[in-house]
């Protein structure tokens, strides 16, 4: 006699399965527990535990960032680890997305089920054993499918980087004179990299709020709102 139950249960997801979207939905779904996966050129990662110093905590500093940004800026949504189905082969959830909503003409949308559809205008990743496939195979997905801005830190090395899709490739965007770097998609969004790097808080949000005073983000505000075109 068949074992109905062995022949309908869903096989469980593995570390480099091969799946089509819809089929890596489909196991994800079914997972017994909660576990970060993702879908890169239709191969499946499964994330390990995260440490604390190496991935949580500047996970916080980038998100305390990029939130602070968020609430000052309305038009502009953020979200931690979001699915989000870029296309029919490649579903990551990245440390972070920050995104245009599509009310104020940004260039992803929410699915009826909940998830990001598209490309968010920036995403970032924390690279501590996963750098090998976030500077490669990610970002090479990433640009393909428009995300206009990518932050990759990269924590071991205690470097980041800050790439700009320009004419379809990345190119790192560089410090200025005083040592910060300015979003060209976000407005206002500006970040002292050194301070980040060694964990010096306080003036990030010192420089933050520089730009959140600066001429440019007032007038994007306003170019979100539809007060000015």
């Amino acid at each position: 006699m068949v074992n109905l139950s062995l022949k309908q249960r869903i096989p469980p997801l593995e570390n480099g399965d091969r799946l089509t979207r819809c089929e890596f939905e489909r196991r994800y779904q079914a997972m017994p527990r909660h576990q970060k996966a993702e879908l890169i050129e239709r191969v499946v990662y499964l994330a390990s535990p995260l440490r604390f110093e190496s991935h949580a905590e500047p996970h916080g500093h980038l998100i305390g960032w990029l939130w602070i940004y968020q609430i000052a800026t309305p038009g502009v949504r953020l979200g931690i680890e979001p699915t989000v189905r870029l296309d029919r082969d490649n579903e990551p959830q990245p440390d972070g997305a920050l995104l245009i909503t599509p009310t104020a003409k940004g260039q992803s949308r929410f699915s009826d089920d909940d998830y990001i559809e598209g490309a968010p205008e920036l995403v970032i990743e924390i690279a501590a054993s996963s750098v090998a496939i976030d500077l490669h195979d990610k970002k090479k997905v990433y640009g393909r499918n428009g995300v206009k801005e990518y932050i990759v830190w990269q924590i071991f090395e205690n470097k980041l980087d800050w790439f700009s899709l320009q004419q379809g490739e990345y190119v790192s965007l560089q410090v200025d004179a005083d040592g910060i770097i300015k979003s060209q998609v976000f407005p206002g969004l500006w970040l002292s990299m050194s301070d980040l790097l060694a964990g010096n808080m306080q003036q990030v949000l010192a420089v933050l709020q520089l730009g959140l005073n600066s001429p440019e983000h007032q007038r994007f505000v306003r170019q979100l709102s539809g007060e000015e075109r």
